[in-house]
Parts: C-alpha cells; structure tokens; sequence
C-alpha cells in the first residue's frame, strides 16, 4: 500500500463512554487483549500516515500513558469537551501549518480498515476536494447519521438521528465518521459552525455541509465494508467487534496451516 507521509490523523479520543459501564475511558476499553484504539493506531501506521494527534479530554493522562509505546503519537487536550468539531479545533495549534490532509476519526472503529482509507485520500487527491468523506449502506441505520444527497446524487448534508426527520431516517446510506479535509477549508469551517442543536454541541458533522454551501467540493463515497461500522458504544457492539476479530484471527490460523 502507498504510504500518505504527507497526510495528518486526528485520533477522537476524548469521550467517557458511558453506555459501555466500565471505569476506564471508552477507547482504553479491552478488544482482544489490547486496548481498542490500538488497532486504530495499527491501521494508521499500516496507511503510513505522517503525524497523528490524539484527542484526549476525560481522565486524559490514563490514555496518555497507555499510548506511551506510540512514539509517533501526539497529544491534544479537549477540556471541556463541546463536541466533535471542538475536539478537532484543539488541534489547530498543533497542525494550522501542515500542508497535507487530514485524515479525522475515532478511536472507538477498531475495525475501519487502510485500503478504506486510502481511497478516500486518493478520491481527496484526485478530486482537489475540500472534504472527502466515508459513508456504508447499512440495512438498519438506527443511531448512525444519514447522508443527504440532492435529485442528483450529490452530497448535501449529513443529519444527525436525534435531528433528523421522518424522511431522513428512512435513508440507508450512514457517516462512519471518516473524513479527509483540505486543511485550511478545514479550520476556516470550524470558525463557523454553531450548537445549534439538541445537544448544545459543536458538530464536526456540521462542517463538509457548509463547505458544501460554500461551493467547494465535498464526496461522500460509500468506499467502507459494512464491518467498519462496528463503532463500539455499548457491551454488545464490543462483543460484536470481538467475534469478528476472532473469526479474522480463526482465518487467518487456517490459511497458514498446511
């Protein structure tokens, strides 16, 4: 796989994870023995990525020190913590002079996978988009933000469930929270989105529709496998993310034995 040196990772690591009812920070969560933001960071070195901050904000040190083997990781503090376009703005004073790229997503897909990725910057490239982001078909979308498309099947919007309407939770095509932005379209749209929603919080979500409305060029590609997502929130999605770790893990035993 082609390497991205020139491309910047934004980790979202900062979130508690109540649903999960466990103490530890949600990324920091056991998958397979490991950590389940190791396996993100896993598929970034795999991606050959140049820099990569983590957000962290609740019990940030215990993240911090658990990634302390990560020499390539940098850190970036959200307290309080405001939402998804807040936790990629705390970045800014790391990364506003990096020409590249930047790749954002979460901690908690362990399962999203490099040649995903790698499409979305090669689509980012190609296309000169201001924002490139990655999106699934999923038969039951319930809990994922939906794609809006306009009569020609472009990207218009992405709307969060507990905003959307009864039309627009009908729609099947989900954000998996993958996106690459052109950098400073990227911090220029975060100086302009506004809480206004039920959750009083800043939306990064917010940002590739008003790139969009602004007359720069925003994808949505549905380039991720219907595993990628797997984000982990709750017990049963991390015993999910589990089962298909260990059939990868079964498969791969299988095809090594003579």
């Amino acid at each position: 796989m082609q390497a991205h040196g020139s491309c910047a990772a934004v980790v979202l690591a900062a979130g508690k994870g109540t649903r999960m009812n466990r103490p530890e920070p949600k990324v920091l969560v056991p998958l397979c023995g490991k950590p389940m933001i190791h396996f993100v960071l896993e598929t970034l070195e795999e991606l050959g990525v140049g820099r990569t901050v983590v957000v962290v904000g609740y019990r940030a040190q215990e993240v911090q020190r658990a990634l302390r083997g990560w020499s390539q990781v940098e850190f970036a503090l959200q307290q309080p913590q405001l939402g998804t376009g807040h936790a990629v703005a705390v970045c800014r004073p790391l990364l506003e002079n990096h020409p590249g790229p930047i790749l954002v997503l979460t901690g908690d897909s362990p399962l999203v996978q490099a040649d995903s990725l790698a499409q979305l910057l090669q689509a980012q490239q190609e296309h000169q988009a201001a924002c490139v982001l990655g999106t699934a078909l999923k038969e039951d979308p319930t809990g994922f933000g939906r794609i809006v498309r306009n009569s020609q099947g472009e990207f218009e919007a992405i709307v969060e469930q507990r905003d959307a309407t009864e039309e627009e939770l009908k729609i099947r095509e989900v954000n998996l929270s993958c996106y690459v932005f052109y950098p400073q379209l990227l911090w220029k749209a975060l100086e302009h989105i506004q809480p206004k929603n039920r959750q009083g919080e800043y939306y990064l979500t917010d940002c590739p529709g008003l790139l969009k409305r602004w007359g720069h060029r925003v994808l949505a590609l549905p380039v991720h496998k219907p595993v990628e997502s797997i984000s982990i929130n709750t017990p049963e999605e991390l015993r999910a993310a589990e089962a298909v770790l260990a059939h990868r893990s079964s498969c791969s035993s299988d095809a090594k034995a003579p």
